[in-house]
């Protein structure tokens, strides 16, 4: 099952978006996402919480002499920009006169780095499935779709063939220009020296690319060439005879 972007989970859980119904039905039939929302939801708590948290002390007068002295130090820099540092040096003096306006925004650090540890926790979520998910599937075979001579000219597409070691074998299929059809396009493998020998692989449904799971025991060295046929809704299972790709798969 594939999960919500980690991203999306973090607003969720600091409850800046609200869940569509899709995501709802993912989060209830989903563990895994499930769990990392709860953990999200958890810090973002914490992090609220922190908002009555008014009464800190002010800083002592030491720190604000040593921004004055570290604002000083750099003549340089107040020679390119001194109306800021003017600026800046009046607004120290007023924020030490209004140490109660101070004290009313004293959570706002802390809510920040609530926000960075929910931000970390998503981090740790996406690394963690990175980190358990299987390498990307190997191209083992490939082959060219050409149009069989009563197709128009300019529909072709590709084919390959995905390999992975946890997962079965995947034929990938894009394709274009393809005729209309009141049907529906199926994808086969045939065998080249037997062309009575197929096996049945999916339809396109439409799409001009598609990924279909090439069925269990299929001999790929001997069912090597992929064929796009025009199936009509007959309820016949067998090839229609009516090919309109063909290419040869090859590694």
């Amino acid at each position: 099952m594939q999960h919500l972007d980690p991203d999306r989970l973090v607003l969720l859980a600091l409850s800046e978006e609200s869940e569509d119904a899709a995501e709802a039905d993912h989060l209830a039939g989903c563990a895994g996402c499930r769990h990392d929302f709860a953990s999200l939801r958890e810090v973002a708590d914490i992090g609220a919480q922190l908002q009555e948290l008014r009464d800190l002390p002010p800083p002592p007068d030491r720190l604000w002499q040593a921004i004055e002295a570290d604002i000083h130090r750099t003549p340089a820099a107040a020679a390119t920009a001194a109306p800021a540092t003017d600026l800046a040096v009046t607004d120290l003096a007023e924020r030490r006169g209004r140490s109660h306006r101070r004290r009313a925004r004293r959570w706002t650090p802390l809510i920040a780095a609530a926000a960075a540890a929910v931000l970390a926790v998503a981090g740790t979520v996406a690394v963690g499935r990175l980190a358990g998910r299987d390498p990307a599937p190997t191209v083992t075979a490939r082959a060219t779709l050409a149009p069989l001579p009563t197709v128009p000219a300019d529909a072709g597409g590709n084919a390959r063939v995905l390999s992975s070691a946890s997962s079965a074998a995947e034929l990938e299929i894009d394709v274009r220009n393809l005729p209309l059809t009141t049907g529906f396009h199926e994808v086969w493998l045939i065998d080249p020296d037997d062309i009575t020998k197929m096996v049945a692989v999916g339809n396109l449904s439409g799409d001009r690319q598609v990924v279909l799971p090439v069925p269990a025991g299929t001999d790929l060295n001997r069912y090597r060439l992929v064929d796009i046929s025009d199936e009509p809704h007959d309820g016949d299972a067998m090839h229609s005879g009516v090919s309109l790709l063909r290419g040869t798969l090859t590694s």
